[in-house]
């Protein structure tokens, strides 16, 4: 099996019909994980019900209570692995991600050598539309920032729309992973970062949801800055990977 699409939910009935239709209905052979956290707006049945439409690509796992971005993506990253996916995707429920940008991240790893690629906002080409100032700021901001502290060189680490090689994902412990909410991106490329593995960006346009709400907070927001700091000063302690191997790409700092 070679492409899954992870998407996250809690209360996305309004988006959740629309997204799963267009990437089936992209015919490139993508299958999709939903992790839903006991909506209780019923999004997990209406997922359950389309799957009597596509037995063979659409599949949801269900988790009481809402847990966080970074353990749903966690508890999916396993699953695909369990069942052979090559290339695990990392995408939103709301179209704030263009399902017609997974094969421009697909081809990034698949031919130009990418380990990781990341759907970046910040690298010529990217861009984001309908947002408001305050949110520009704190994502710039929270992007330059981590790369000061963190030397890591992506100009989009927070990013959500992301390609993994099952490799990196393999190699990576998992369970070292820390963080759940906005610092989880940046700590699952920081993560690949350190591990060797080759990080691309491809450039997106990243579009405000229009239907439903969004999951940003206050809390999210700092736990992004002291996360950073934090995953910076345990770096020189922690090992992210699994195995260590003679190979020095795959040694963690």
């Amino acid at each position: 099996m070679e492409k899954i699409v992870i998407i996250p939910t809690y209360n996305e009935k309004e988006n959740i019909t629309a997204i799963i239709s267009a990437v089936i209905n992209l015919n490139l052979g993508y299958h999709i994980l939903v992790i839903d956290d006991g909506s209780p707006d019923g999004t997990a049945d209406i997922v359950k019900d389309l799957m009597k439409l596509y037995p063979e690509q659409l599949f949801i796992e269900e988790r009481k209570g809402k847990l966080g971005l970074g353990t749903a993506y966690i508890h999916g990253f396993k699953w695909c692995i369990e069942k052979g996916y090559n290339f695990i995707f990392e995408m939103d429920a709301d179209f704030s991600h263009n399902p017609n940008d997974l094969e421009r991240l697909y081809k990034a790893c698949k031919d130009n050598c990418g380990d990781v690629a990341v759907g970046s906002r910040y690298v010529p080409g990217g861009k984001t539309e309908n947002w408001p100032w305050d949110r520009q700021l704190y994502s710039r901001g929270g992007s330059i920032y981590t790369r000061m502290i963190t030397w890591m060189p992506v100009n989009d680490p927070t990013a959500g729309f992301v390609c993994y090689k099952r490799k990196v994902l393999e190699t990576i412990n998992l369970d070292e992973i820390m963080f759940v909410g906005y610092a989880f991106q940046i700590e699952m490329k920081f993560a690949s970062w350190k591990l060797g593995f080759n990080i691309v960006e491809v450039p997106i346009t990243f579009i405000d949801r229009k239907i439903g709400y969004s999951k940003m907070s206050k809390g999210i927001i700092k736990e992004g800055v002291l996360g950073v700091l934090k995953i910076q000063w345990q770096s020189l302690f922690k090992n992210y990977s699994k195995r260590l191997k003679s190979d020095s790409q795959f040694i963690a700092g």
